[in-house]
């Protein structure tokens, strides 16, 4: 029976490939920060490295938070359906500083992973972070009419306002 490698080992080969990594392990969870550029590339390695499994992408908007050096913190939950284990993969990406980028931008992993198709669509609405090469990157919970994104911590409580043209769907017409 062949020896799956260990997370430990895993971690050895994707320091010896992509440089020094910051790694922190909690109750046994292990965790990875890459830099947004070597991120598609750590996530296909990953991938050939038997992760075959995207359990979810989500963004934690860390605006104003104590100690956060960028905003946004993207996190890839991966999972190997053969050997159990689970790594988490944290992204870092800021708000454009450029005048030519409105929103910040990761390279999308959809083609890596087809269950992205619907996480990066959903992390997009939510938070603005732009997928780059993404095949429809469009709204999926809010209406397009909808032209914020409700899940960032800039975004009052109360809204913009965006909701009085929207139509009040009641009982009967449900």
């Amino acid at each position: 029976m062949p020896h799956d490698p260990s997370v430990d080992d895993l971690l050895t080969a994707v320091t010896g490939g992509f440089g020094t990594l910051e790694t922190t392990v909690f109750r046994g969870q292990t965790s990875v920060v890459v830099p947004e550029p070597q991120s598609l590339e750590l996530l296909t390695f990953l991938k050939t490295q038997g992760f075959d499994m995207l359990v979810d992408v989500t963004c934690v908007d860390y605006l104003e938070y104590r100690g956060a050096k960028q905003r946004y913190g993207l996190v890839y939950l991966l999972a190997s359906t053969t050997t159990n284990q689970r790594l988490t993969v944290r992204v870092f990406v800021d708000d454009p500083v450029s005048d030519h980028e409105e929103w910040p931008t990761v390279r999308s992993v959809a083609a890596i992973w087809k269950a992205a198709d619907w996480l990066e669509r959903e992390v997009w609405d939510l938070f603005g972070i732009r997928f780059e090469g993404h095949p429809d990157l469009r709204r999926l919970v809010m209406p397009e009419e909808f032209t914020a994104h409700p899940l960032r911590k800039d975004y009052p409580l109360q809204g913009r306002g965006e909701r009085h043209n929207f139509p009040v769907i009641t009982r009967d017409h449900s």
